[in-house]
């Protein structure tokens, strides 16, 4: 082992990102069509969105009128309403205004130049049907020309002199962020991945019919916002070009060390340093002294594979769906699927057709939500207003936003009152006879199935997957069988089930999900005073503003506890709201001449006490799933809007902090 300063693991690292990122991501094309082209394009456009970028395109609030507001955006639902709600003679009303303002904007008769401050009210108004004084800088964010969450501050100018130098853990949603926010503020950062390629999640999760099952536009960057997604919902290798090709376009590569993976790091007290033990693929191994460590290899990482006995004795061929190995050739086989959460939705309709038989085992049935558009190509005609209005893919990324936001929340809220089971309030039970409707009326074919796929628990209260058919079809499949008896153990021909069965397969798939609850596993972490994170958290995950852990000074956990999206919102925009806290916990030290920083424990009390309560108060609680630690504390879960942790994030409170130390700007 060698121990080597940071500049020797990224021999460029030192070197900023250029900060002259391309704006828009995706170009805007002149408009060239006719008006019967226009109507046909407009005839297949999300309406609300498209009317919100012409209007300020062509500074025409007439096109947005105040009795149009969408009435969606005011309501309780989960599942959104195409064109927010609007009725028939609304949608027609809303097409004309939009036809008035293309054919403005095509020839050049609108005005021109950037939108007015009370432009974007007008605009943020019609999206939210609220006050939007508490929401404004958290909506500016997503729609503003250039890059509204860039840094405002350089390191050449607060601390020119000072050596410092962040490691980030993965490259994959949230370390690709990480290394462009800190790369424009000149922050000396370097990355290791233990893949040979960006992507993280989307780079490990290749398995058949893998893809998003959160909207693109609401999952795409803030300072990337891709317009021409092909599908709204895209599949894993449209993912993974999108993060590679952000990568590329803002020059990132040079700052990641690829193959190679963290497996110790302690903290020396006596610097303010962490030393990281850094192995690369060849099993070699190297130290490195860094000022700050962000990992970022998050909740869904580690592939959790049941400990069911017989296991190792089985003959044929085992994988997991994030570990997928594409030499398993599962045509004409009896294939077993294990599980029955998101990736089994995926690869079983995936693989039914190829395979001899499949057998799922289903512990607990998923709650579906309707999305007959899941595998569903953007129409043409939208994608045309995408590449030619602009702003408009903004305004539709912000929209979907919203919805996945305010309209899901108040579904899962508990009513303290409400004591009928299966649902935790009288809207949550709405939801779940209208969910329970669309179930059965898919089951024509096997309507014994009904009983096994309709949940016992509230909607809400587990991940809740997107439904368009599919999976009923294949459960319904003649060479289908849907198993709900537990597995008791694996033997070498095949599954065997409490009631005695034997279920004979030649190979078995893993649809079994993460080791959510287990951060940082795999790495030994020693902090400030000797304590191991693991020893510190004692099987139940906290961390202050979901990012930072007493006793382990800067130290910030990107996707770290708490920050499972279940109802409400965006990872993505977790996660870049997590690397401004960082960035800006950074900026204080350097502008403090702290050496590092740490929230006290006091801090991170009363932050969990508020969490916990506003977990109680969802539809998760208490509920045994991936949510809820072995404690039963929901140590996963995000409770509150994006608003919430928008303004959590924007910096340190002074306050709840403990600072260590005095820079050396020799070191």
């Amino acid at each position: 082992m060698t121990t080597t300063t940071t500049a020797e693991v990224a021999s460029d690292a030192r070197v900023p990102s250029p900060t002259d990122a391309r704006y828009p991501f995706t170009p805007i094309d002149p408009i060239d069509a006719t008006d019967a082209e226009l109507e046909a394009f407009v005839a297949q456009a999300e309406l609300p969105a498209l009317l919100i970028a012409l209007a300020l395109a062509t500074h025409d609030a007439g096109l947005i009128p105040a009795h149009l507001t969408p009435p969606h955006t005011k309501g309780e639902n989960w599942v959104p309403l195409p064109h927010g709600g609007w009725n028939d003679a609304q949608q027609t009303e809303a097409r004309h205004l939009a036809l008035r303002g293309l054919r403005a904007l095509r020839d050049g008769s609108g005005a021109s130049g950037a939108p007015s401050s009370a432009e974007l009210d007008t605009a943020m108004r019609f999206v939210i049907a609220k006050d939007i004084d508490a929401y404004r800088a958290y909506l500016l964010r997503e729609v503003e020309n250039e890059d509204p969450g860039a840094p405002t501050w350089h390191k050449s100018t607060v601390a020119p002199d000072r050596a410092f130098t962040t490691l980030v853990i993965g490259a994959g949603v949230s370390g690709i962020a990480l290394l462009h926010r800190f790369a424009q503020a000149g922050v000396e950062v370097i990355a290791v991945e233990k893949e040979k390629e960006v992507g993280g999640t989307w780079w490990n999760n290749r398995y058949p019919g893998c893809r998003l099952d959160t909207n693109n536009y609401a999952y795409s960057y803030s300072f990337a916002r891709k317009g021409d997604w092909p599908q709204q919902f895209s599949r894993q290798p449209e993912i993974l070009n999108y993060l590679m090709e952000v990568t590329d376009r803002f020059n990132l590569r040079r700052h990641i060390r690829f193959e190679t993976e963290v497996v110790r790091m302690e903290y020396d007290a006596d610097a303010d340093l962490w030393e990281v033990v850094l192995r690369s693929s060849d099993g070699s191994e190297q130290t490195v002294r860094v000022d700050v460590v962000i990992p970022t290899i998050g909740q869904l990482n580690t592939p959790k594979i049941p400990d069911v006995e017989g296991r190792d004795t089985f003959t044929g061929p085992q994988v997991h769906t994030a570990r997928w190995d594409d030499t398993v050739d599962f045509a004409g086989r009896r294939v077993a699927v294990i599980g029955s959460g998101a990736s089994a939705f995926q690869v079983g309709p995936a693989l039914a057709p190829i395979v001899g038989h499949m057998t799922l085992f289903q512990r607990t049935a998923p709650w579906g939500m309707p999305t007959p558009a899941y595998y569903a190509d953007v129409p043409e005609g939208m994608l045309w207003l995408l590449r030619h209005v602009p702003g408009y893919a903004d305004w539709f990324r912000l929209w979907q936003l919203w919805q996945a936001t305010e309209g899901r929340l108040p579904s899962v809220t508990r009513d303290p009152a409400w004591t009928t089971p299966g649902s935790v309030s009288a809207i949550n039970e709405d939801l779940r006879q209208a969910l329970v409707r669309h179930i059965t009326a898919q089951y024509t074919r096997k309507p014994e199935l009904i009983e096994k796929v309709i949940p016992p628990y509230p909607p809400g209260a587990k991940r809740m997957l997107r439904d368009n058919g599919v999976w009923a079809e294949t459960l319904q499949r003649e060479n289908v069988e849907l198993v709900d008896s537990d597995i008791v153990r694996i033997e070498p021909s095949g599954i065997r089930t409490a009631d005695g069965v034997l279920h004979e397969v030649d190979a078995i798939i893993y649809a079994t999900g993460f080791r959510a609850e287990e951060h940082l596993y795999g790495i030994d972490v020693i902090g400030r005073d000797g304590t191991e994170i693991h020893d510190y958290w004692n099987g139940d995950t906290k961390a202050y503003n979901t990012i930072m852990v007493p006793r382990f000074p800067n130290l910030f956990l990107t996707s770290g506890p708490n920050t499972a999206i279940a109802a409400n919102g965006s990872g993505t925009y977790l996660a870049e709201c997590a690397a401004d806290f960082t960035l800006e916990c950074v900026h204080v030290l350097l502008t403090s001449g702290a050496r590092s920083l740490e929230p006290t424990q006091e801090a991170l009390d009363r932050f969990i006490s508020e969490i916990d309560a506003a977990n109680e108060l969802r539809a998760w609680a208490g509920v045994r799933g991936w949510y809820l630690n072995k404690k039963g504390r929901a140590s996963q879960t995000w409770p509150h809007d994006m608003r919430a942790y928008f303004q959590m994030t924007r910096g340190p409170i002074t306050e709840d902090f403990r600072f260590n130390g005095t820079a050396d700007a020799n070191r």
